[in-house]
């Protein structure tokens, strides 16, 4: 453990394990475990990383962000992260725990005498509800070709107002775009912390599988903005906002991944992340081998592009892009 010696705003900092489980070979798998707390009391905060093993951005980006308050201590509160949440996934570049290949991010709030993904779940939400968090950022990565946004979870119908107001509000203080998402993912990370009153939301830093160090700057930017925000450090002097199109800025967004292609063949894109579109649109095209057009991917509202899919292969249903819509 390290002590800081700022005598105005002393902290103590500590980076342990938490076991999870015993490998044939008798190796022990544990979760990494980082904490840096304040003499004075304050809000609790969680910053969360690669729960899916593929989305390793969030691991630097809590690295980066436990540097710098090492060096600009908390003026009041604690800062716990779990920056590797599925360790065996991310050795094998895997979205899933390859062991069980279940996606641990629908396996909340676990069960200790269940799946190994549920005993996984629940050794980390037992650890964080524990500690009564004032707030969880809960960091992810989107396709290859994304923008970061910022995500909210639909309102669990036992959650209270005052708590679900409290994570839209850190959401608005993220610098990002705010999407609401569409669907009630029940056993999600996020979800599950809502439907037990801890304030929660996902902020997604462009792409999977690669650490992008741009994204990272952001990344580390937002989450201090919002450390900030709760009075936990000394505000910048220019708040960070990501930088999209100015009829897009402050607008209510929500997800949509629709629509989704009619026939199978070749995509091509007519849109790029980040760009602004209109309804009725023609975003991409779907040819067959002799380029022959098979189809045309249109906007059915306007919004914002979030992402490309990660392949080009479209199939009947297939998701082809992710938008924000107004």
């Amino acid at each position: 453990m390290k002590v800081n010696k700022n005598k105005d705003y002393p902290q103590k900092v500590k980076y342990s394990f938490l076991k999870i489980m015993t490998g044939s070979d008798l190796s022990r798998r544990r979760l990494p475990f980082m904490i840096i707390e304040s003499a004075n009391p304050g809000p609790v905060v969680w910053l969360t990383g690669c729960v899916h093993g593929d989305e390793v951005t969030g691991i630097v980006t809590i690295q980066e962000v436990f540097k710098r308050i090492q060096k600009h201590p908390l003026l009041k509160g604690t800062l716990y992260a779990f920056p590797l949440m599925n360790p065996i996934g991310f050795e094998a570049a895997s979205r899933n725990i390859t062991i069980s290949r279940e996606d641990l991010n629908r396996s909340f709030p676990g069960d200790k005498n269940g799946s190994l993904a549920e005993r996984i779940a629940d050794k980390i939400f037992t650890t964080i509800k524990q500690t009564n968090p004032t707030l969880v950022l809960d960091l992810h990565n989107d396709w290859m070709k994304s923008i970061p946004y910022t995500v909210i979870d639909p309102k669990p119908k036992q959650t209270n107002k005052q708590e679900y107001d409290r994570a839209k509000s850190a959401a608005e203080q993220s610098g990002f775009l705010v999407v609401l998402d569409t669907d009630e993912i029940q056993k999600s990370f996020s979800y599950s912390l809502l439907e037990h009153n801890i304030p929660a939301l996902t902020i997604e830093l462009g792409e999977s599988y690669v650490v992008n160090e741009k994204n990272v700057k952001y990344g580390t930017k937002s989450i201090l903005g919002i450390l900030a925000y709760l009075k936990m450090i000394e505000a910048e002097e220019e708040p960070f906002v990501f930088d999209v199109p100015e009829n897009i800025k402050g607008k209510s967004l929500r997800f949509s991944r629709g629509p989704n292609s009619s026939a199978s063949g070749i995509i091509r894109f007519f849109a790029k992340p980040g760009e602004v579109v209109k309804k009725g649109r023609a975003v991409a095209k779907i040819y067959n081998t002799f380029g022959k057009l098979q189809d045309t991917v249109v906007c059915l509202h306007d919004g914002i592009v979030l992402g490309h899919s990660d392949s080009s292969v479209a199939y009947p249903g297939a998701p082809i892009m992710a938008f924000g819509i107004v």
